[in-house]
């Protein structure tokens, strides 16, 4: 399957495992968090140790409708103490990072909010992802070269 085909409807092999990594709770459509009330967007916090990366992710964020960038951090403490304080709806966490990785983050990050969906990103191929998941609790994986509007949306709505 060509990333093309993707784009045209077809699903890429690891989307067969999104779905069953959708929280439990987790509302299906954009606009609502976890207590059912209406936001505006869903609130992103982006992660990335590489300033390039995050520029492009928030580019990404921004051109997809009813999401947000509302915070970036550059490492695992970083976007641990910035999600204790900005308690976004969604963060997406790159999984080398320098100081705390990206999974030992997500799990800092879930154990004092469990209602945040983290989307885990990497080079790493996407057979990587299932024991990312698992090991970190986030809700999906994505390398970062499929990372876009329509996986974002996908791991909001569970889907």
């Amino acid at each position: 399957m060509t990333g093309s085909s993707a784009r045209a409807g077809g699903l890429p092999p690891w989307a067969l495992w999104l779905a069953p990594c959708r929280p439990a709770g987790r509302p299906a459509s954009i606009g609502r968090v976890s207590d059912g009330s209406e936001v505006a967007a869903v609130r992103v916090m982006l992660v990335d140790d590489q300033p390039p990366v995050l520029r492009v992710m928030a580019a990404l964020v921004e051109e997809t409708p009813g999401f947000e960038v509302m915070g970036r951090a550059a490492s695992g403490e970083e976007a641990v103490t910035m999600a204790a304080t900005l308690l976004p709806d969604l963060v997406v966490m790159d999984v080398n990072l320098p100081g705390i990785d990206g999974l030992e983050a997500t799990r800092r990050i879930l154990t004092r909010r469990p209602a945040t969906v983290v989307l885990l990103v990497s080079t790493y191929d996407e057979e990587a992802g299932p024991s990312l998941v698992a090991e970190s609790g986030a809700a999906a994986y994505v390398t970062k070269a499929a990372f876009g509007p329509d996986r974002l949306e996908g791991v909001w709505s569970g889907s």
